[in-house]
């Protein structure tokens, strides 16, 4: 078991400032899965990842009566840091919960952040799903082999925008890709954006020459056909998609992202406990199986310390793969 010693309270008063103020920790007194006061934060923009699958679970959670009036405010900044240092000066409030994922894992590095995800209150991992490789309905790149023969020739010229900070999924994927290819990863454009909402309006814009984000943050616009599906970083082609993996079109790699939940640092064993039952309560809900369906997201559930091993495992990974890229 990893021991998770919570960081010093850094600047409180300066927390106070970073977003709207929040509930005190409860008496413990509630019964079943219900949080009164229950707060969800999402850190980065609205439309992402973190804020699709935060904002489903709240609603699926209220939907199947575990619990209610949940809340979900966003605070972005340095892909997904800011929240994860609001979430660590929060300790032992155990009303309060964050939407994550290997984003923030990969932020954690490249912003050199003074929290990491071993300061927090592990509680559940949720979802995986495999990220996509899209352009807008009017680009010139008909297929993933059309777009490669363009990236080839000139790699810092076709720019690729991502959802996440370098070190994150969206980034990592297409540096995968990029070596898989023969195209070294330092020469790749990658231009991040906070969240799959921000990235959509450049890619739709033309702004950058491709994006990669996850699947079920753009299902809805490549069914009514404002962007182009080209291929899906997974290891299986995803059912009533027509699209490639990238292993079919030629690139010995694949990919997955996966989303979570993580708790302030210093909940006392009722209220880790809480959370925890409220998730697993939630997952075994037909209101989120029919979510996860309809998003194209896989279970993969993984609740309390196992999860917490598994994120010093993620950790170890990001580090290492940024390395092995030269990044």
């Amino acid at each position: 078991m990893r021991l998770r010693t919570p960081l010093a309270l850094l600047g409180a008063a300066a927390l106070v400032l970073v977003g709207p103020p929040l509930l005190s920790t409860g008496s413990g007194s509630d019964t079943g899965t219900q949080i009164p006061g229950l707060r969800f934060m999402v850190p980065n923009t609205p439309g992402g990842g973190y804020d699709i699958t935060a904002r489903t679970l709240a609603k699926d959670a209220e939907d199947a009566g575990l619990t209610h009036n949940i809340e979900v405010f966003n605070l972005p900044g340095a892909g997904g840091t800011v929240g994860l240092t609001r979430l660590v000066g929060e300790h032992g409030n155990g009303r309060l919960a964050l939407s994550m994922g290997l984003g923030v894992v990969g932020a954690v590095h490249t912003n050199n952040s003074p929290s990491t995800l071993a300061d927090t209150t592990p509680i559940a991992r949720l979802t995986e799903e495999p990220d996509i490789v899209v352009v807008g309905k009017d680009s010139p790149y008909r297929t993933i082999d059309d777009l490669l023969a363009a990236w080839k020739k000139d790699p810092a010229g076709l720019p690729v925008g991502g959802g996440s900070s370098p070190g994150g999924p969206d980034h990592l994927a297409p540096m995968l890709m990029a070596r898989a290819a023969g195209i070294a990863p330092k020469t790749v454009n990658y231009v991040p954006f906070d969240g799959g909402g921000e990235l959509l309006a450049s890619i739709l814009g033309d702004k950058v020459g491709f994006g990669v984000s996850g699947l079920g943050e753009y299902r809805d616009q490549i069914e009514a056909g404002e962007l182009r599906l080209l291929a899906v970083t997974g290891p299986e082609r995803v059912p009533g998609l027509d699209a490639p993996t990238l292993r079919e079109a030629g690139l010995d790699t694949e990919f997955t992202n996966w989303r979570g939940i993580v708790a302030p640092p210093g909940l006392s064993d009722a209220e880790r406990a809480k959370l925890t039952g409220l998730v697993r309560e939630l997952h075994a809900s037909k209101q989120w199986k029919d979510s996860m369906r309809k998003n194209g997201w896989d279970d993969a559930f993984l609740a309390g310390e196992p999860f917490g091993d598994f994120l010093d495992e993620q950790d170890e990974r990001v580090a290492t793969v940024l390395k092995e890229l030269g990044l």
